[in-house]
């Protein structure tokens, strides 16, 4: 479904609204991440989500959006079985040519900009502790001006994936409401790049199994948690505005939605984590809420509320075992768990609208094959361009900081002074390796 040149006056009006609150999701995400980490890396934990943002925006503003485009905008296409199949955007750069006296495609713009940030602000989550500030921005600038609008075109922009439904007859084509695979899987894929590129923190694997490295502060990743419910709200809102032409009255729904995958993936969490250890953790159940927010953005415009809860528990459960499981079998150091939470639970989100999908207009069967395609395209094309560009990267400079600068602690080897100053830091708190 295309959606208008201009939104309705309602319409316009709730979409600017949720727009404002998409910034509270990367706050709190900037928290989670802070608080996973280890108090001499606090402060530069959230200067670096700071610098992300701010990277973001402008690389969006001068090429992102250029490359994403908006449906019936100007578009590079292939001719392919009869049919034009759109795959790159070919806006004027620096927004150029954009009306902002109310079109759809300003929103668009404005959506996009803090989107970029936000799928740049995930793969911080995974290179804590290790990553060096310089890196962080170019890597950012990258994920914003290149990797995220193009699959975002194919996604919002008319691209060949939308296309699905009209050149192919794939139900609605790929559908993803607020960003599960356009934001979050892209960010969580890149965020396994940087992974296996850093390597895992000196000491977090001895004799070749994972040691605990606990957080510092769970305060801040609980708060961020409910900040982040509000970002959400605001990101599936518009996105399913924006993008899958979703009419005001049916606001509640995408909320309800958003709200139930989000608490039933917290109880799935709490319940596993109570049921192996005794006692509920609290920072893996912050990533099962947040694993039941990224789910939730594929499919709150298109699923009943029963459906939200089941996509949420699965959502939960998902991220609560595949974090142990990244850590133990492949020896991923995810400090943030950023990996399960927005990859993996954004696909399970992609691939769940294929059997949830059963609200009144629905588009039937082929849906999930639709589906099946957006998935294959970040597993089989994202992911290895995400990692050959961070890898050219980390050959040009390399992006893990020294080992020095990791036993010191990122605040005071890169920004000249601890977040706690106050406090006692040990330098060398982990085992050899």
């Amino acid at each position: 479904m295309n959606p208008p040149a201009a939104l309705p006056d309602l319409a316009a009006a709730i979409c600017a609204l949720c727009i404002l609150l998409v910034p509270l999701a990367t706050a709190g995400l900037a928290l989670i991440n802070t608080g996973l980490g280890r108090s001499r890396n606090a402060a530069h934990a959230m200067m670096s989500s700071l610098c992300v943002l701010a990277v973001a925006a402008v690389a969006y503003f001068v090429c992102g959006f250029s490359w994403q485009g908006f449906p019936g905008r100007a578009a590079y296409a292939a001719q392919a079985g009869g049919k034009l199949w759109n795959w790159i955007g070919r806006d004027p750069f620096f927004l150029r040519g954009v009306d902002f006296g109310g079109s759809s495609a300003s929103f668009a713009a404005w959506f996009g900009m803090f989107s970029a940030g936000l799928a740049a602000l995930i793969p911080l989550g995974s290179g804590a502790e290790r990553w060096r500030l310089g890196s962080i921005c170019a890597s950012a600038a990258i994920l914003a001006g290149w990797t995220y609008p193009l699959f975002a075109h194919w996604v919002w922009g008319g691209g060949w994936l939308a296309q699905l439904g009209a050149n192919f007859g794939l139900g609605r084509g790929f559908v993803d409401v607020g960003g599960a695979g356009s934001i979050h899987a892209v960010g969580g894929l890149t965020a396994l790049a940087i992974a296996w590129i850093l390597r895992p923190r000196r000491g977090k694997f001895a004799q070749g199994m994972p040691t605990a490295i606990p957080g510092h502060n769970a305060v801040f990743v609980l708060f961020g948690c409910l900040l982040a419910l509000l970002g959400w709200l605001g990101l599936n809102t518009a996105g399913a505005i924006l993008f899958a032409g979703m009419e005001a009255g049916r606001v509640p729904l995408v909320a309800i939605n958003t709200m139930l995958s989000a608490a039933s993936a917290t109880l799935a969490s709490t319940l596993i984590t109570r049921a192996r250890f005794g006692k509920p953790d609290a920072s893996l159940s912050a990533n099962g809420w947040v694993g039941g927010l990224v789910a939730s953005s594929a499919v709150c415009a298109f699923v009943i509320p029963v459906a939200a809860i089941l996509i949420g528990l699965v959502a939960g459960a998902l991220v609560t075992l595949s974090i142990e499981w990244l850590e133990v079998h492949l020896h991923i150091d995810d400090p943030g768990g950023a990996i399960s939470v927005h990859g993996m639970a954004g696909i399970w989100g992609l691939l769940a609208i294929g059997f949830f999908d059963h609200l009144p207009g629905s588009s039937g069967s082929n849906q999930w094959l639709a589906q099946m395609v957006g998935v294959a395209t970040l597993l089989g094309f994202v992911f290895p361009l995400t990692y050959a560009l961070n890898w050219l990267l980390n050959r040009i400079s390399p992006q893990r900081v020294s080992l020095d600068g990791e036993r010191q602690g990122m605040d005071l080897h890169e920004l000249g002074a601890n977040a706690y100053p106050e406090l006692v830091t040990h330098q060398e708190d982990f085992t050899p390796r």
